[in-house]
């Protein structure tokens, strides 16, 4: 008993021995093809490690890289996800490819909520690229090829006036402009009339000094009439698209007198106004508005089911927050703050939300270039903000910046500044973003021709990559033309170094060749490359396998070689081969005919352990010596050289059934050039997380061979 549990502990260690050392081997074959790009081979052999058993990170990583690197996402999103929810990945590389492959699939609100994560241990610098650089104030922002012109309006006064908001070409705003009215009413606090909100009509036009220059301007300044405004403070408007409703801003005053709270405070409260026949009438009170707390500086959401506004209602995290509520049919939802991201222990306010649901406001709470600063943040569609960004100069100044306001098409708007040298207490400044004058760009391109080794001729519809050297990712592909011809243009001028790539279906593995872009523009690298074809004739043809001495056992250089053998048996379902093994002379007739037929049957099921059929295998023989190519039997052994004896070890994979079918001219799919339109973005944010990559330690894949020149079996390696 005890010794019968002995032998199957025995046999349990040795079979545990063999099959880690299997996956061993099989990671490492896909590991020397991921480092050749040739990444969907390398997907397939890890799976299967996967499938087998080998469910470690590292092959889960691997997967999604092969998959992710050669931009086939859908895949790479499944093994992502597995990685990160399963796994509990952390890391950014992974986090990042995570999201952009759920962006590349418009799986755009998970997507949003990961780069949220992500921004939140970026620097500004790097949260901008996450914000829309179509817009052209994003553009601007960013570094475009923009340029702004800046202008303190003409309808300034030396008193307050600040805001802008536009409704049909009308701009409307604060002021405290007086009327000219002896007993007009003063406001304490900097003895200077009260706020009512104006409208103006916006124009542009070209400066005389520069005729390219455009500046937007406003004129004709015409106070609204009652309801509107009161003989106290009005200011901060938003309009619903259509015009029907306004959102404004009001001192507690319920057109009799004024109402304080408890420390004799007069507060802010929010109103909303209908335009009834073209006239502003039916103000109400919005019903968070508090007698104790000011509410105000109302703002919509692109889609207006949300108002955002400033309070220091309880809740507040500083001086005053900002909040949002929804808006619904049947009134408005619960007040929520935005939170610490948003908010600081000092003062957040004047929000306001553009066209592409970007979030500006400002803050004396986060770092700023002085006083209130204007920021920035995207709302994602999850509710969850990017990381704060300050707009600087020319937008920002040492003195207060705030009530910022931008149109849909992001060229221009306004802003409201204090800063030296304005015309009075707070001013409304215009901005009006333009193109520069183009800049020839300084591009390169790398052409090329792809050939068939033994023909010499060129190959058409082959699958040509081009790849980032330090990421390894796939910028983008080609298909060769009739003349085995591809070309890739348009690639921006500077150091980055790339690796041209080559694969078609029943060729040996990719080939490739790097080039590095220098700075000389419109230079042309010509890149030629030359396939390998594996079926000639009526034979599958690949370079020698290696097996150790007197062994059957595949070996990882081996594996390597027979991946060929599967991949074109893949290509063609109807194709059935039969295997040939041969030795050279040395060694005994008796003993070469067996090992070879041992080794012929062990490449068989080495094939079918890669998924084919074994019915597709019609034989699988070795025939030793007995076939030798020439003279050098055993009378002539000692005579031939090492050249010589090479050529009888060999091996055929003979085509018996569907030799005829070929993908010569078959058009494979390659990825939609549409895929790769933020590529470059894409690019400068992998090469800041990831590392290099790292060059394979091939030692243990191709060992170096030794002469055997002995009549007896007693070579340290034989091959067929």
């Amino acid at each position: 008993m005890k010794k019968q549990t002995t032998k199957r502990l025995t046999t349990t260690l040795i079979l545990t021995f063999f099959t880690l050392f299997s996956f061993s081997q099989n990671r490492r074959v896909a590991d020397r093809y991921f480092e050749e790009f040739a990444y969907f081979k390398a997907a397939k052999i890890y799976e299967a490690v996967f499938e087998k058993g080998d469910t470690s990170k590292y092959i889960v990583k691997r997967i999604g890289d092969s998959y992710y690197n050669n931009s086939r996402t859908v895949a790479a999103e499944s093994w992502f996800r597995k990685l990160i929810e399963d796994y509990k990945e952390t890391d950014s590389d992974y986090l990042f490819k995570y999201a952009q492959a759920l962006k590349s699939n418009g799986k755009t609100k998970k997507s949003d909520s990961i780069f949220t994560v992500l921004n939140k241990g970026l620097n500004s610098d790097e949260g901008k690229k996450y914000l829309n650089k179509t817009v052209f104030l994003q553009d601007f922002l960013n570094g475009g090829n923009k340029k702004i012109n800046i202008r303190n309006l003409a309808i300034n006064t030396p008193f307050s006036d600040f805001g802008g908001y536009v409704l049909n070409d009308e701009v409307y705003f604060a002021s405290s402009s007086p009327k000219n009215d002896k007993k007009q009413r003063l406001y304490k606090w900097n003895n200077q009339p009260f706020l009512n909100i104006y409208k103006s009509t916006q124009y542009t036009e070209l400066l005389d000094t520069n005729k390219k220059d455009t500046i937007l301007e406003l004129r004709d300044k015409k106070k609204l009439s009652e309801p509107i405004n009161t003989k106290f403070h009005e200011s901060s408007v938003v309009f619903t698209k259509n015009g029907k409703f306004m959102y404004f801003s009001r001192v507690n005053f319920d057109g009799k007198k004024l109402r304080k709270d408890k420390k004799q405070t007069v507060n802010l409260k929010l109103y909303r106004a209908e335009n009834i026949s073209g006239k502003w009438d039916n103000v109400i009170e919005l019903p968070f508005n508090s007698d104790e707390y000011s509410v105000g500086h109302p703002a919509l959401s692109p889609d207006e089911k949300i108002l955002y506004f400033t309070s220091d209602m309880p809740g507040t995290l500083g001086g005053t927050d900002i909040f949002k509520v929804n808006i619904t049919e049947e009134g408005y939802g619960k007040p929520e703050n935005l939170g610490k991201l948003i908010n600081t222990p000092e003062k957040e306010m004047f929000p306001f939300v553009s066209e592409d649901n970007v979030l500006f406001f400002s803050s004396n709470g986060h770092r700023g270039l002085g006083l209130l600063d204007i920021f920035q943040t995207k709302i994602y569609e999850d509710g969850t903000f990017s990381k704060v960004i300050n707009l600087d100069y020319p937008f920002n100044s040492k003195k207060d910046d705030f009530s910022f306001y931008v149109d849909m098409t992001g060229k221009k708007g306004f802003f409201s500044s204090n800063r030296s040298k304005g015309k009075g207490d707070d001013d409304i400044y215009s901005f009006y973003i333009s193109e520069l004058p183009e800049i020839e760009k300084c591009y390169q391109s790398v052409t090329g021709i792809v050939s068939n080794k033994v023909t010499k001729k060129p190959i058409l519809n082959t699958i040509v990559k081009l790849i980032d050297k330090v990421t390894g990712t796939v910028i983008n592909e080609a298909l060769t033309d009739s003349k085995g011809a591809y070309i890739f243009e348009k690639l921006d001028c500077g150091n980055d170094t790339f690796t041209i790539v080559a694969e078609k279906d029943d060729y040996r593995s990719a080939a490739k060749k790097d080039f590095t872009l220098t700075k000389k523009n419109k230079k042309v690298f010509k890149v030629d490359l030359v396939l390998d074809p594996l079926i000639v004739g009526n034979q599958i043809v690949i370079k020698p396998i290696y097996f150790d001495y007197n062994k059957s056992l595949i070996r990882e250089d081996a594996q390597y070689e027979l991946e060929n053998i599967v991949a074109v048996m893949n290509n063609h379902p109807n194709m059935v081969i039969k295997i040939e093994s041969h030795t050279d002379s040395r060694g005994k007739k008796s003993y070469n005919r067996k090992l070879s037929d041992r080794r012929a049957k062990s490449t068989r099921n080495f094939i079918i352990s890669r998924g084919i059929n074994g019915n597709r295998i019609e034989s699988a023989i070795g025939y030793g010596e007995d076939q030798l190519l020439n003279n050098c039997n055993d009378k002539n052994s000692r005579k031939c050289s090492e050249e010589e004896h090479q050529l009888n070890r060999r091996s055929y994979f003979y085509i018996v059934r569907g030799k005829n079918v070929t993908v010569e001219n078959v058009k494979p799919d390659i990825i939609d050039s549409k895929g790769f339109e933020d590529q470059k973005a894409i690019l400068e944010r992998l090469r800041r997380i990831r590392k290099p990559r790292k060059t394979l330690n091939r030692r243990s894949l191709g060992r170096k061979k030794k002469k055997c020149y002995k009549d007896e079996d007693e070579c340290n390696k034989e091959s067929f």
